[in-house]
């Protein structure tokens, strides 16, 4: 199940957010689904997903976009 950035943006800042987001993995979870937090853009943003059991994160924080030619050398540093 993928979380939208527009929840992710404020999770550290937003009470509302950070429930919705809360609830989603726990949701996501009991269903026996991933989740995956897409617009991670701080370590705030990816140890709060961290401490909430978030299964996977994507966002400039992790990475900028990469060509599919320079992924394999981005996974192996």
């Amino acid at each position: 199940l993928k979380i939208g950035q527009g929840f992710v943006r404020d999770i550290t800042t937003n009470p509302d957010d950070a429930a919705i987001v809360t609830t989603i993995i726990a949701m996501a979870h009991s269903l026996n689904m991933r989740v995956v937090a897409e617009g991670v853009e701080d370590q705030a943003q990816l140890d709060w997903l961290r401490a909430k059991n978030a299964d996977l994160v994507q966002g400039g924080w992790i990475s900028r976009p990469l060509a599919a030619v320079d992924v394999e050398r981005f996974l192996r540093s």
